[in-house]
């Protein structure tokens, strides 16, 4: 009689171990909401005229108004180095907004870095000034292929010789992107021929991580690169400042 006691124990023991860790999984696909922008400025403008920047920010079907940061930064065809960043006002529900111009004609490039629930979005758009148009090259350059969703954890304090892990989200078609190829390429603009190449691993669904140690103070470009055996290839860079 005890030791059929103790097999019926075991059994239940068992089931609930089995039911608990099937719990847990289905908690951690819930937790996988993604932060999306949308974010849809006029397509083209006159020189000098004034123009509105408008993001709208939701967590799955929540509009967040409690962003820790809405940006936006733009500069003029490739001289991302004299770019102009505008903090955003928020207006309530989900909006933030930021009025603009544009002093000379070409193609710029604008960012909408948008901080909220402990993810980093950063969506690009293009707005053509003057008599300046945009080139299909220049569409193809910065557009992600339709449905492909990317949020890179992004780092706050990183030091010199801290390990930190460096993490990015990945969906298409709002599911988790699986079993994609991930590196993280990492230079210093004061060294931009010194580029490391770090391999991540995927470490739940969706979900890929990296170990890396910044060697010295400087504002470091981390660019993520993503492929899969469907000829997807995207990539998205983001800047993270290490302080000694």
């Amino acid at each position: 009689m005890i030791r059929k006691l103790m097999t019926v124990f075991l059994i239940v023991s068992l089931t609930a171990l089995v039911a608990c860790a099937e719990d847990e999984v289905e908690e951690d696909l819930d937790e996988l909401v993604p932060l999306e922008v949308d974010f849809n400025p006029v397509e083209t403008a006159d020189v000098d005229e004034v123009v509105e920047l408008k993001a709208i920010v939701t967590y799955g079907d929540e509009l967040v108004d409690d962003a820790e940061y809405v940006d936006f930064e733009y500069w003029l065809d490739d001289d991302k180095d004299n770019s102009i960043t505008v903090e955003s006002t928020n207006e309530g529900d989900g909006v933030y907004t930021a009025e603009v111009s544009f002093e000379d004609d070409g193609v710029y490039s604008v960012y909408a870095h948008t901080q909220a629930k402990d993810l980093h979005t950063m969506p690009k758009r293009l707005i053509a000034v003057g008599d300046a148009e945009v080139t299909e090259d220049d569409a193809d350059d910065h557009a992600h292929i339709e449905g492909f969703d990317m949020q890179f954890n992004e780092l706050d304090q990183v030091t010199v010789d801290e390990a930190v892990e460096l993490s990015v989200q990945l969906q298409l078609h709002d599911e988790p992107l699986e079993k994609a190829d991930v590196r993280f390429e990492i230079w210093s603009d004061s060294e931009d021929d010194a580029h490391e190449w770090v391999e991540a691993e995927e470490v739940s669904n969706g979900e890929y991580s990296a170990t890396h140690t910044f060697k010295q103070a400087d504002d470091f470009n981390v660019q993520i690169h993503v492929e899969d055996d469907e000829d997807l290839h995207e990539h998205e860079t983001h800047v993270v400042n290490v302080s000694s």
